[in-house]
């Protein structure tokens, strides 16, 4: 298996080409909990071009009714993430400091459960995030009502 960098400049591009509309190619699950996740494994594709297509702990999206969990679920796209020696995107757990454009980063509450999946478009040192559900495009990190915060760098891709 070969490997190959993040493209981060691709993946913040298409964050911010679709932040504040909606890439026909993808369902929006904005009314079936929320669409932050399939935004944020959009632009993860878009830096990365490469899926992993293993059944149920893979990371793919085909429609919305063949796709992985990983793919929409916050949780689910954490754990393939920080997890995967296989196919694909992979990444583990930076402080905020380390944490690049093209990166992911979630927030959650004090007893560790994790709901929404911004991706990180710019640190100016502030850092300035797009999102889905909630629509926005260089939102200030800080100004979002969050109890805890985790900063997923992609490190690479495997092919």
């Amino acid at each position: 298996m070969r490997e190959m960098p993040y493209n981060r400049d691709a993946a913040v591009a298409y964050a911010r080409k679709w932040a504040l509309d909606r890439n026909p190619a993808y369902y929006n699950f904005e009314n079936l909990g929320g669409d932050c996740t399939n935004f944020a494994s959009q632009c993860i594709y878009a830096g990365s071009m490469k899926m992993n297509f293993t059944p149920v702990m893979g990371w793919y999206y085909r429609s919305s009714y063949d796709r992985t969990a990983s793919w929409t679920g916050v949780e689910y796209l954490y754990n393939f993430l920080v997890n995967n020696r296989s196919v694909g995107p992979y990444a583990r757990v930076v402080s905020q400091g380390e944490a690049e454009p093209g990166d992911i980063v979630q927030l959650g509450t004090q007893s560790g459960h994790f709901y929404h999946s911004p991706v990180i478009v710019a640190v100016t040192p502030t850092i300035l995030v797009a999102a889905h559900t909630y629509d926005t495009l260089n939102r200030p990190l800080s100004s979002y009502s969050f109890e805890t915060a985790r900063f997923i760098h992609i490190e690479g891709v495997r092919i």
